[in-house]
């Protein structure tokens, strides 16, 4: 069976290689709570034998309740094998098992939160400082795919935003570049590293080893292609999945002020072999502290357009759930640091202090955080407002103009 009349729709096999990666952390923490499962759920076979997923219903049936099966929730103790169950392989010929594995409108019992969990053991790096393999990249990728237009089913939507918060930096990166062709849906390390500029299109700061996922990839097929904005978008309406997001742009914004040097620069540029009057070292910082500020700003319109639609029928209390799961703020080191962290841990990173002030008004605390950041590292007080005014712009644009 094709999917789109391109893909192999045919269920990825599973290797029965055991082993619980149990990252002792947020994003990780909800794996604790193993579900057992009946050996005569999930057959074993010799070594080299493959084992197909089963799953209930079709891509999109008309379906009242669909009930995950002991086969798929043995996925939660096998990481490896729900990777394998996800990968959609270099040219996507099985994205299709993604497909049947999410796309569903309802969900029996707690099928939603464990799917979301499926989710995330497929994707997550093994542990912290592991960075991602190229085939958790692509899972990533189809996972993305497979839910692009979909309205998710209740209690899915924080499995998916722990998934976008692992690939922090690439979800980032896929909203400048949207759907410029990449070579395909995940790239090695050695294909993401910079320039000898200190450059590169799939971000700032990589960590050496770490494969990244192409959300931007497109092939010729008609889809499904992910579209990560529409997904935050949908993820917002979920107040836990909403917090997920938001501690992790600002633990990313975090991430970049401590890698800049004193005078606010990247420490990875080198000029250009011919001299060139819009290569600056302040490019590169520039654009990250802009991009944190869109990011949170496209996270506060979401919040208000939900609300203008009856999609949040109550803010004070979506936002004080917000507040409930929200770690709390994260603030840079007092020194440069020049370590080049994992996706996964720029998410996780340790909280300094609990969050001052509302919560909801992003701008006040991307301000205080990089104020606190100036006065810390002695930045030029020139340059500390150039910055904090780019802060503002890109915040004030990212909320107000895009509300329509």
């Amino acid at each position: 069976m094709r999917d789109g009349g391109s893909k192999d729709d045919s269920e990825s096999p599973l290797d029965d290689t055991a082993g619980d990666r149990g990252r002792p952390r947020r994003l990780r923490g909800f794996r604790e709570h193993r579900l057992a499962v009946s050996a005569a759920a999930f057959l074993v076979l010799a070594a080299g034998v493959t084992i197909p997923l089963v799953l209930n219903g079709s891509d999109d049936s008309a379906e009242a309740c669909h009930e995950v099966t002991a086969l798929t929730r043995a996925l939660l103790g096998k990481p490896e094998e729900a990777t394998a169950a996800l990968d959609p392989g270099d040219g996507l010929a099985r994205i299709g098992s993604a497909r049947k594995l999410l796309r569903h409108s309802s969900l029996c019992g707690d099928g939603a939160e464990v799917l979301g969990r499926v989710v995330d053991a497929a994707t997550a790096s093994p542990a912290p400082g592991r960075p991602h393999t190229e085939a958790q990249a692509r899972a990533a990728y189809a996972v993305a795919a497979a839910v692009n237009d979909l309205e998710l089913p209740k209690g899915l939507a924080p499995g998916l935003a722990r998934m976008v918060a692992e690939y922090v930096v690439d979800a980032g990166e896929y909203r400048k570049w949207g759907g410029d062709r990449v070579p395909g849906p995940a790239v090695s390390w050695k294909e993401a590293r910079p320039s000898n500029e200190g450059w590169s299109r799939y971000g700032g700061f990589l960590a050496p080893g770490e494969a990244h996922t192409a959300f931007g990839y497109t092939d010729n097929s008609p889809g499904p292609h992910p579209d990560i904005d529409s997904l935050v978008e949908e993820l917002s309406k979920d107040p836990e999945a909403f917090a997920i997001l938001y501690d992790a742009e600002r633990a990313q914004f975090a991430h970049h002020l401590e890698r800049f040097t004193d005078s606010g620069e990247s420490p990875d540029y080198r000029p250009p072999a011919r001299p060139d009057s819009l290569s600056k070292p302040t490019n590169g910082p520039d654009g990250d502290v802009q991009d944190a500020a869109d990011h949170i700003g496209s996270l506060m319109k979401h919040r208000v357009r939900h609300v203008m639609d009856g999609t949040i029928p109550d803010l004070a209390a979506f936002d004080r759930s917000v507040r409930r799961h929200t770690r709390g703020t994260f603030r840079p080191a007092e020194k440069q640091l020049n370590s080049r962290p994992v996706m996964g841990d720029i998410a996780d990173r340790p909280v300094s202090e609990p969050v001052e002030g509302d919560l909801t008004d992003g701008r006040h605390q991307l301000f205080n955080v990089l104020d606190g950041w100036a006065k810390d590292r002695d930045v030029p007080a020139r340059r500390a407002a150039a910055m904090k005014q780019l802060v503002d712009d890109a915040y004030v644009r990212a909320l107000w103009l895009r509300v329509a």
